[in-house]
């Protein structure tokens, strides 16, 4: 593995992904927190703004001109085009939180080869926050000094790790809050930060389990090549390596096996 981010046959790539994220950052940051903030419910229930659309708009937009033979999936507008080579956008992933002011909300652009995510980016702007990675070139996040390497946790011991989930309700409907209770149980410490950036706490090492439930491919596809990259483990909730499976359990690799074990020790059958 190299120590350069971008020495990769991905680097046109991820160079192509940064430079989306950086449109996406123009069109949400602008809007976030904002009085005028145009908000409204999709048929699934869940809210949509105007800043989700148009940061869609403008990755499609640029993707259009960059990579017009490629294929996209996104959140709000949909699947155009194949699935060989793919881009997955969650424009804004943490919607809720972003109507809400909260600052915990990132734009997720990866690109799948034949459904692997091979290319991702996060880019929290209200944070300040960006983290990439593809494969064979590591996982990388911006500080002062310049791009620095990130890598998950060398904690081996259930007794000394920390977990993130997405929301005991999440749990509950998925039919596993047992096994969420005795992950809380086992633990040293147990959080709900949720949405994208507990999978960047995982790459830096700062949390040793991710796991959640009812999430489309767009919700995890960018996290997944910064959290293998980063040296960690990211399956589906049954040990699955997909994105397909709308669940996720993502570690940092040590502890793989111990969760999956405690988790389905728990779970209903």
């Amino acid at each position: 593995m190299t120590d350069s981010p971008a020495a990769t046959d991905f680097a046109s790539d991820l160079a192509l992904a940064l430079r989306l994220a950086d449109a996406a950052d123009a069109q949400s940051l602008p809007r976030f927190d904002a009085s005028d903030l145009r908000i409204s419910t999709k048929a699934d229930r869940t809210h949509v703004t105007d800043a989700d659309l148009a940061t869609e708009r403008a990755i499609r937009a640029l993707l259009a001109q960059e990579r017009p033979d490629d294929g996209i999936l996104g959140e709000e507008f949909g699947t155009e085009g194949g699935a060989h080579r793919q881009w997955i956008i969650d424009p804004i992933d943490g919607t809720a939180n972003f109507m809400r002011g909260v600052p915990l909300w990132g734009t997720m652009i990866s690109l799948a080869i034949d459904g692997v995510p091979h290319v991702g980016v996060v880019s929290m702007p209200a944070l300040g926050r960006r983290w990439w990675a593809s494969t064979g070139a590591g996982a990388w996040t911006a500080s002062d000094a310049g791009p620095r390497r990130v890598e998950t946790s060398a904690v081996s011991s259930l007794d000394d790790a920390a977990v993130s989930f997405q929301s005991v309700t999440q749990w509950a409907d998925a039919g596993h809050l047992p096994a969420l209770l005795r992950v809380a149980e086992r633990v040293w410490r147990d959080r709900a930060y949720g949405d994208v950036y507990s999978y960047m706490l995982l790459a830096e090492g700062r949390l040793e389990m991710v796991a959640e439930f009812d999430v489309k491919e767009y919700d995890i596809a960018a996290a997944v090549p910064i959290v293998r990259e980063a040296g960690g483990t990211f399956t589906s909730f049954d040990g699955i390596e997909t994105i397909a499976a709308r669940s996720t359990l993502a570690s940092n690799g040590l502890l793989h096996d111990a969760f999956l074990e405690l988790t389905r020790a728990t779970s209903n059958p």
